[in-house]
């Protein structure tokens, strides 16, 4: 039966149960939906937008199970209807439908899962379901089917276009290449590896596995004891690798942005989990390419728009950075760089533009090394899967993928586009987590499901021996599946596994612990065979040797003659300069990045060491991400991103080594172990092939980036392609402009010496270097694109000798502290920089003096030749000298808040507060279709208003305290929350034995906190925010007997403390356990801006009471803040609350939620138990900070107070 609550503003909760619900249930899922339920009501006679009825959304598989974990028994789904508004009718059909009335019926449909088929006419199945595949493999498969004697089964055609797709087995880059009538020797793959045979440098893995491990230093292990249950934090060291991967999403988010994105994001991470025998994620990056996104009317370069294929620029640049965002923040992991590119040309005889968009997630990460490398499996290892259910999503993407955009219908398309659920992936990367963390990992060999699902993944396992796979053990959550959408979807968060057989149970009780859904699904064979087979319905819906199955498709054969393209000479006028420099600073690519960095979570882990955003103003210019790889705050990594596509278009070799140049000049800033020997790259290749004159441009590409990187002495041990950038429309065809991007990592040996691109009002010069040693060129720059051109000359970098000595000198200066801040040039040009390091301060100005340039004054200031500005004191001269390294001194820094440039005899006045908005104006233009037009022009406003400023507690000395004796506490977690490591860790720095409690141990009693003093409930997403935050988590107490007594006998004790951060301040109100006495109790709801806000702002610590902060009473200490629902609801008057902390600045965005009385932190009347939306566990050191005091020299933030005040009081109570 189907059962309806309804809320107050009409939305309906429909309950697809097997049992009838008692009155107490009924009351739970009342308290649960907030709502009330529409006794004896079978059917509700109006019109609904809904889920699609044969597939269950994650938000429902999240529903289900808090109604479980509330006792809740016999539910199988649960949705929500929203009336539907013809006047507001744009919904996406790949997610949602249309109910003309809401009735018993709205779960059931019949469809009857399609029985196996046995494939006669291969040709016609291939045009029918569109896989792809080509005329060559078509023939392939019916020479197979002759060979075996039988038709093959739909499975196994399907199956084979998955996993031999361009999208899996990148045949184009190991084809062979025919280049204007000459075959080349090498093949693209063959070039690409061989930077690592030449330069191998600290590889570990190169190319055979999901991710590149390159070695890295010895580290620290911050971990449970035994994740089989509640235990307490441990350190040990262990030596590392360093993981690298990127990887693009580009045909899914061009058809779907949100969940293109997000599963692009999801698809990453798991690559990096999925390394050697288990490996950890640790930050990622993004990049997004669309065609103009038409914000503004009056931008000349703007022609009029397409009727777009699915998606316009727009929509897509914002929905595909909220799904990017919205997975990396519910997993937890921070995204610590990224990039834009908006372009658009139309040569007459072409259209360039990026329809078919490029969406690349990438990122960093760390493994042991004596785990880096996969096993061979053994004869009856068995074959695992960890994750959740097998839906009719992404049936087909591998093959689609490969494929131009508009070349299927809708219906194939969309259906090739799979859903997200970052919580999932969460509980299924905590298992694994364990595995790694522990001393005897019994991981054989691990790979993710993504392209190709089950095909995929278990194929690729078994590849080097075989293995029986048992469809009846795959979880099916749609039972309308037939076996083919069984073993083909690309339902994410999953992975494979092989473990021995006798860890089973062992892997079992950590993923139910995690709630982690795990199954034993297959067992290796020794007899080279993929089997599939049903036991339950006898038959078998694969049955192929691994040879045929995907060792012997047919090789590509590019054949292509070179096309001339010529490009007029750009036409400009000097006189034009200040019009030229706002249209160049309110181009997508140059313009300010704040409408992306402030939805996205840039601190979880408490790991981050730098992130976009800089400066007292915190603007995103910093071009270099660093992550720490401990807590210890010595060693870390470094990564940052390089692409120049449009420099590409003129000359594709010159886009190649541009792009690397980009990169490198962006990292550079980060000192790195072994200087530019430390580098390594990820290439990641989209292309319009197969398209006259495009394959031999792709070849150039590769072979230009091959030099460079082997010339440079650095490798390029991982990477990915995506060969059909190009969208077709009824009456034309427009193609992406083939891009290459590089992503770039190395070992940071230092983390607290990154110089960022903040000029300082001190003595120091400012000098600038041109890494290109070439002339200034304006082909494919931002001033070209502004002009409505391309230009006929790009910039490119030809010594590249020079270029490396270049930066292992400017590597030098950096580790020597010589250096106070540092900007590569780039987007925008010499001009851009200048500006951009002027930003990000108050009253900052410079004068620069560029008569040293022999070229006019638009392609001196506008020219982004690859260089770098960057102000030292005098002393580097002699260095820069004694390596003939061409420099100039180009000006001062000074407190006059204006740039003023002079060349020879003319001088230009630059206002920096002007051109700062006209650069910070396109990031509010897209902010209002995301924050909405109050919040959006709110921030516009304040931004420049709301400089950081501290004032710190008097005694507070910056050093780490010795520990004598240790005090038992405990870190509260609920699937999905995300901050427990950085807290366990701030707590054992104040002297406490932190133990690991999951809600599972409460809710089952293996952990009653009976000798815990002190509990913190952490931050994350638990339970992915469903039904509101926290709700779920609170259920879980509320309604579980176990749990909830437990809770109520540690609050009963007078001789405890407790802390909830973030998630678990949400819990805290939640549950009333602050304000019990009131007759109205406080909420948390969503913050005005309606959206994630992430910001490190400031906390002013008022007059209080409290045991861990009066002390701090006073005090202005900066701190991170990353949540959605962080509005404090304070009914009452502001006496009757007990208001710790409040917000620097009361306005938004510094008060990132709009709380009542400007809240942030709120205390009991007892002071024992706090509860706060900011997070003080990820501002515990001065490294992460952003902005931390210059006069100090701490070991560690003022934060630590409040934990050692914990400490103090628990040892005169206890």
């Amino acid at each position: 039966m189907v059962l309806f609550f309804e809320d107050k503003n009409k939305l309906v909760y429909a309950v697809d149960t097997e049992l009838k619900f008692k009155s107490k249930d009924i009351l739970k899922l009342e308290w649960l939906f907030n709502s009330t339920f529409l006794n004896n009501k079978n059917v509700i006679q109006k019109k609904y937008l809904g889920p699609r009825k044969t597939m269950v959304s994650p938000w429902s598989t999240n529903a289900v199970e808090i109604t479980q974990n509330m006792a809740i028994i016999g539910i199988n789904r649960i949705e929500q209807f929203e009336l539907f508004d013809s006047e507001n009718s744009d919904f996406d059909p790949m997610l949602f439908e249309i109910y003309y009335l809401l009735d018993q019926n709205i779960f059931k449909n019949n469809i009857i899962p399609d029985p196996l088929i046995e494939i006669e006419n291969i040709s016609k199945y291939n045009e029918i379901e569109g896989l792809a595949l080509s005329n060559e493999e078509v023939l392939y498969l019916e020479n197979l089917s002759e060979k075996i004697g039988r038709n093959l089964t739909d499975s196994e055609v399907f199956g084979f276009s998955q996993v031999n797709s361009e999208h899996c087995r990148h045949k184009i880059f190991n084809g062979k290449f025919i280049i204007d009538g000459k075959e080349k020797k090498s093949s693209l793959f063959g070039l690409i590896k061989k930077t690592s045979k030449l330069n191998p440098n600290e590889i570990i893995s190169a190319y055979k596995d999901n991710v590149a491990f390159v070695e890295g230093p010895i580290i620290e292990q911050f971990a449970p004891t035994n994740p089989e249950k509640p235990s307490f934090f441990e350190k040990s060291n262990f030596k590392s690798v360093i993981s690298l991967k990127a990887e693009t999403h580009n045909f899914p988010t061009t058809v779907e942005p949100f969940n293109g994105a997000a599963t692009g994001s999801g698809g990453e991470i798991r690559d990096r989990l999925a390394g050697g025998k288990g490996s950890l994620p640790l930050a990622g990056t993004a990049v997004y390419m669309t065609s103009y996104p038409r914000i503004e009317k009056n931008r000349s370069w703007v022609k009029n728009a397409r009727k777009w294929l699915y998606q316009k620029p727009l929509d897509i640049l914002i929905k595909a950075s909220n799904g990017a965002s919205d997975f990396g923040n519910k997993f937890g992991q921070p995204l610590i760089s990224g990039s834009v590119l908006t372009f658009e040309y139309n040569s007459g005889s072409k259209n360039l533009g990026y329809d078919k968009v490029i969406m690349l997630a990438g990122g960093v990460g760390f493994a042991k090394m004596d785990q880096s490398l996969k096993d061979s499996p053994k004869n009856n290892n068995i074959i695992v899967v960890l994750g959740g259910d097998n839906y009719r999503i992404g049936m087909g993407g591998a093959a689609v993928s490969s494929t131009e955009t508009g070349k299927y219908s809708t219906g194939i398309e969309l259906n090739a586009v799979q859903r997200s659920n970052p919580e999932m992936q969460k509980r299924v990367a905590n298992t694994i987590r364990a595995f790694v963390e522990s001393n005897n990992n019994p991981i054989v060999s691990i790979h993710d499901h993504g392209a190709g699902g089950h095909l995929n993944c278990l194929s690729e396992l078994v590849e080097e021996t075989g293995g029986l796979i048992n469809l009846d053990s795959l979880p099916i959550g749609d039972k309308t599946l037939s076996f083919k959408e069984i073993i083909g979807n690309e339902s994410q968060e999953r992975m494979g596994l092989i473990i021995p057989e006798n860890k089973f149970s062992y892997l079992k009780k950590i993923a139910e612990r995690e709630k982690a859904p795990c199954y034993k699904v297959g067992v290796v064979k020794s007899d080279k065979k993929f089997v599939i087979t049903s036991k339950a319905s006898k038959q078998s819906p694969i049955n192929l040797s691994l040879d045929d199955f995907f060792g012997n498709s047919p090789s590509s054969v590019m054949q292509d003659k070179t096309v001339i393209n010529n490009f007029s000479k750009l036409k400009y006028d000097d006189a034009h300069i200040y019009k030229y420099l706002n249209n160049v600073l309110s181009l997508e690519s140059v313009a300010c990045k704040d409408w992306l960095t402030n939805k996205v979570d840039r601190c979880v882990t408490g790991k981050v060491a730098k992130q976009q955003c800089t400066g007292s103003l915190q603007l995103p210019l910093n071009n270099c991400g660093v992550m720490a790889l401990d807590y210890k705050g010595k060693n870390g990594v470094a990564t940052s991103i390089g692409h120049s596509p449009i420099s590409g278009i003129i000359n594709p070799c010159a886009g190649s080594r541009n792009s690397i140049g980009k990169a490198l000049t962006n990292i550079v800033w980060a000192p790195l172990e072994k200087g530019l020997k430390s580098v390594t790259l990820s290439a990641n290749w989209m292309w319009p092939c197969k398209n006259p004159g495009e394959d031999v441009r792709l070849y150039k590409a590769v072979e230009a980036c091959s030099d460079f990187a082997i010339e440079l002495g650095i490798n390029i041990p991982t990477g990915k392609d995506s060969l059909s950038m190009k969208q077709k429309y009824e009456d034309e065809e427009v193609f992406s402009p083939g891009t290459v991007i590089i992503s770039a990592a190395a070992n940071c040996c230092d983390i607290t010496k990154v110089v960022e691109p903040i000029f300082r009002n001190n003595p120091d010069s400012i000098y600038y270097i041109n890494f290109s040693n070439l002339n200034p060129k304006l082909g494919g720059s931002a001033l070209a694109q502004t002009l409505g051109e391309i230009g006929s000359e790009p910039s490119d970098i030809l010594d590249s000798r020079y270029f490396k000595k270049s930066f292992d000198v400017l590597q030098k200066l950096i580790k020597e502290m010589k250096i106070s801040s540092g900007h590569d040039i780039s987007s925008g040009g010499f001009i851009t920089t200048l500006l951009e390091m002027c930003f990000s301060e108050n009253n900052i100005g410079a004068e620069i003096d560029v008569s040293f340039s022999k070229e006019d004054i638009i392609k001196t200031l506008f020219c982004e030749n690859v260089g770098v500005i960057f102000q030292a004191n005098s002393s580097v001269e002699k260095e820069l000298l004694l390596n003939k390294i061409h420099f100039q001194k180009i000006g001062k820094v000074n407190s006059s808040g204006n740039l003023s440039i002079k060349k020879n005899d003319k001088s230009y006045i630059f206002n920096i507060e002007k051109y700062r908005d006209q650069w910070f104006k396109t990031s509010y233009l897209l902010d209002l279709n995301q924050s909405g037009k109050l919040k959006a022009k709110e921030r516009f406003d304040n931004y420049k208003k709301q400089p950081l400023n501290f004032k710190f507690p008097k005694l507070f000395n910056g050093k780490i305290s010795s520990v004598n004796k240790k005090i038992k506490a405990a870190v509260i977690r609920e699937k999905g929350s995300n901050s427990e490591r950085e807290m366990a860790y701030i707590m054992s720095l104040a002297g406490f034995d932190v133990k690991d409690v999951h809600m599972t141990d409460l809710i089952s009693g293996r952990e009653n906190l009976e000798n815990i003093h002190f509990i913190v409930a952490v931050g994350g997403f638990s339970n992915s925010d469903v039904l509101g935050s926290a709700k779920g988590w609170a259920g879980s107490f509320l309604y579980n007997e176990k749990a909830k007594k437990t809770l109520m006998n540690f609050y009963s004790r007078d001789n405890t403390l407790s802390l909830g951060v973030c998630n678990g301040c949400q819990l805290f109100i939640e549950l009333g356990l602050l304000h019990s006495n009131h007759k109205v109790r406080p909420k948390m709801t969503h913050n005005d801006s309606n959206k994630f806000e992430c910001i490190f702002t400031s906390v002013e610590i008022q007059s209080n009471q409290s045991i861990m902060f009066e002390s701090l009473s006073g005090s202005k200490l900066g701190i991170w803040s990353a949540h959605g629902e962080g509005k404090f609801i304070l009914p009452e008057s502001e006496n009757k609350y007990k208001i710790v902390g409040k917000y620097g600045y009361k306005q938004y965005p510094s008060n990132p939620n709009g709380s009542d009385y400007n809240t942030a932190i709120i205390s009991d009347k007892s002071g024992r138990h706090i509860a706060m939306m900011p997070h003080l566990e990820r501002s515990t050191f001065p490294w992460n900070w952003p902005v931390y005091p210059k006069d100090r020299n701490d070991e560690i933030s003022p934060w630590i107070l409040a934990f050692e005040n914990a400490k103090k009081w628990l040892e005169k109570n206890i």
